[in-house]
């Protein structure tokens, strides 16, 4: 190919621009489903010294919420030190704090998103359609959340207009999620969502990340379309179905005692 001069260069760019094309394209692909990395702002408090002085400190509400998590000796603890954590707004327009519900110690812990309008009523995960919904596909494989499942959320609080958390709140909470799932002590996560899949795996798009074993918090992982979407789109119950005969496999392949 003729070497491309200056003349020609400018004529190219020129003719791009014409077409519309105002961004330049960079030498690293870009991951369309990687979480991308927000900090959450610090917290600006006013502290006054012994002498009587006043100044405004910058507070890390991660460090914050590490710090709290740890302190945190069981689960009665931890959702204790998550209803007196004071620098997430969404606390401020919820009704109640949605920790868990089930079994603790059981083998199978299922992670939720964010609480909705039903769940933010009850103060419990999956209750309303979605928790029934949830109860019936539990049930086919022989497990329900009175007996063998333990169930948590990624945010306890419900968002406003049950919006999508945003990655600064998922950061602020995700101290108290590990420090959760270790005193649950599971043997296997179940993500359910987009939410619960970005914080554990730090990867979305659940309908491709679906249908295969991943790994995080040390711990064997499979993600699921959430039950709401399955009432939205009924045709994703099939592939639903396909993933909990892998938790099913999985259970029985990994036995303890009798399931």
């Amino acid at each position: 190919m003729e070497q491309m001069n200056w003349h020609m260069a400018w004529a190219a760019l020129e003719w791009q621009a014409e077409l519309g094309a105002v961004d330049a394209i960079g030498d690293v692909p870009i991951d369309r489903y990687g979480v991308p990395a927000e900090k959450p702002k610090p917290v600006v408090t006013t502290v006054v010294s012994a002498l009587g002085i006043t100044a405004a400190v910058a507070l890390d509400p991660v460090a914050i919420a590490a710090n709290s998590a740890a302190a945190a000796q069981d689960l009665a603890g931890l959702k204790q030190a998550l209803q007196d954590f004071p620098h997430c707004e969404l606390q401020r327009g919820a009704r109640n704090l949605v920790f868990s519900d089930g079994i603790p110690g059981a083998r199978v812990m299922i992670l939720g998103e964010a609480p909705g309008r039903e769940e933010d009523l009850h103060g419990l995960p999956f209750v309303g359609p979605a928790g029934l919904l949830l109860d019936k596909m539990l049930a086919a494989i022989g497990l329900n959340r009175a007996e063998n499942v333990y169930i948590g959320t990624v945010i306890p609080w419900r968002p406003p207009q049950n919006r999508e958390p945003k990655a600064e709140e998922i950061a602020m909470m995700m101290p108290f999620v590990r420090r959760h799932v270790a005193l649950a002590a599971p043997d296997v996560l179940i993500c359910m969502g987009n939410t619960s899949c970005s914080a554990i795996l730090d990867k979305r798009g659940v309908n491709k990340l679906r249908g295969q074993w991943h790994e995080g918090l040390g711990l064997p992982v499979l993600p699921m379309v959430h039950p709401s979407n399955l009432l939205r789109q009924p045709a994703g119950k099939k592939q639903a179905w396909q993933d909990l005969l892998a938790l099913k496999a999985w259970l029985r392949e990994y036995a303890v005692g009798e399931l």
